[in-house]
């Protein structure tokens, strides 16, 4: 774990260590290479990391919250796009495990061998319409860790759709950073092969937005993290007016506040859910569910935001550190900074902030008509 994080149990220890090893034995930074990012993602399944926190009913891994957190923001440090993309696998598994239907393709996430991109259907970016039982429309913006992936959409009213890769047409997007993300748009064809498309009903679709919350700030307090490590250690070996640049004051000041916006993002991220009333913290269960109504989801989007937003200014400042190196590809201080800016737009935290700002008053999501 970072030197900024909680304490951990000697399990979660060793999952840290594991995973830093196995960061370590494959030393690559990430493209969209289809076969690289397929391939990690099916090593980390193999691993017992890619589903790690979902329900062991459903095939998953059972660990609980702070767990599960810690693995994501290992991923983070990391490949950032392979720990949001096994977030959004960890909320398909929780919405479609208990369905008989999904049995097979449920097994497949676990294996990394099928990809599930999570989309709030309340998002701006998401422009899809039923009629006369057809679904049509496009969605701007999906980051899948694939390139055939499944789309998943959590509806406003308990409701989700499953779409196929069969039904859809997908174009890759430009980005500044995630790499290994293989992002994408979708439309889906005029003509919806049979059997492509799923509705389903009472779904908990406030856990699985939770859920998405609780990885993505885990993911990007990893970025956060790495990013104040390679400001450190280049300070420290860096030696400028016959010393190195940590005994300038200013330089000491500015990797502190770094530490320090670090630490808070990883608390923000490791309690994102808060809802063990009963004292029993980390259970070992998949430790998702009620959070609460409204305040739960005041909460996870607070945590979200909050890490989200200490990634990038922890980024930038880091890169300041490294002065002029920092906007040289050979220092991965700059790369942080691309991934912070791209997971916070894949998370769509600015859709869920006005999404939740009406629900606290007591409406629901802004309809088209209304917008227009």
């Amino acid at each position: 774990m970072s030197r900024f994080g909680p304490a951990l149990d000697e399990e979660q220890r060793d999952l840290v260590a594991m995973l830093d090893a196995f960061v370590a034995d494959h030393d690559v930074v990430l493209s969209d290479d289809a076969d690289v990012v397929g391939g990690l993602a099916t090593e980390l399944a193999e691993l017992g990391v890619w589903t790690i926190g979902t329900d062991e009913r459903h095939g998953g891994g059972g660990a609980g919250r702070l767990t599960t957190a810690v693995a994501m923001e290992r991923l983070g440090r990391a490949w950032p796009a392979l720990g949001w993309a096994a977030t959004q696998a960890h909320a398909a598994v929780d919405v479609l495990g208990g369905d008989d239907r999904f049995a097979d393709l449920v097994a497949a996430v676990h294996t990394a061998a099928v990809a599930i991109a999570v989309v709030d259907a309340t998002s701006p970016q998401v422009r899809l319409d039923w009629s006369a039982d057809a679904l049509s429309g496009s969605v701007d913006r999906i980051d899948p860790a694939a390139e055939a992936p499944y789309l998943l959409l959590l509806g406003d009213d308990d409701t989700a759709v499953l779409v196929g890769p069969e039904a859809m047409t997908t174009r890759p997007l430009e980005r500044t950073g995630l790499g290994g993300a293989l992002t994408r748009s979708v439309r889906l064809k005029d003509t919806v092969p049979a059997g492509a498309v799923h509705r389903m009903g009472n779904v908990d679709v406030g856990a699985a937005r939770t859920r998405l919350r609780q990885g993505a700030a885990a993911v990007a307090a990893g970025i956060a993290g790495a990013a104040a490590d390679a400001a450190a250690a280049y300070a420290a070996e860096r030696h400028q007016f016959g010393g190195p640049l940590t005994e300038l004051p200013t330089v000491r000041q500015s990797l502190l506040d770094q530490a320090m916006r670090t630490s808070v993002a990883l608390a923000v991220a490791f309690a994102a859910d808060e809802s063990d009333e009963d004292g029993e913290g980390d259970r070992g269960d998949s430790g998702v569910g009620n959070v609460g109504g409204v305040g739960g989801s005041v909460r996870t989007l607070a945590a979200v935001r909050h890490a989200c937003d200490a990634a990038i200014e922890v980024a930038a400042a880091a890169l300041q550190s490294h002065g002029g190196y920092g906007y040289l590809a050979e220092y991965p201080v700059e790369r942080h900074l691309r991934d912070a800016v791209s997971l916070r737009a894949a998370t769509d935290t600015q859709a869920a902030t006005a999404l939740t700002a009406r629900t606290l008053v007591g409406l629901g999501p802004l309809r088209e008509a209304e917008a227009s």
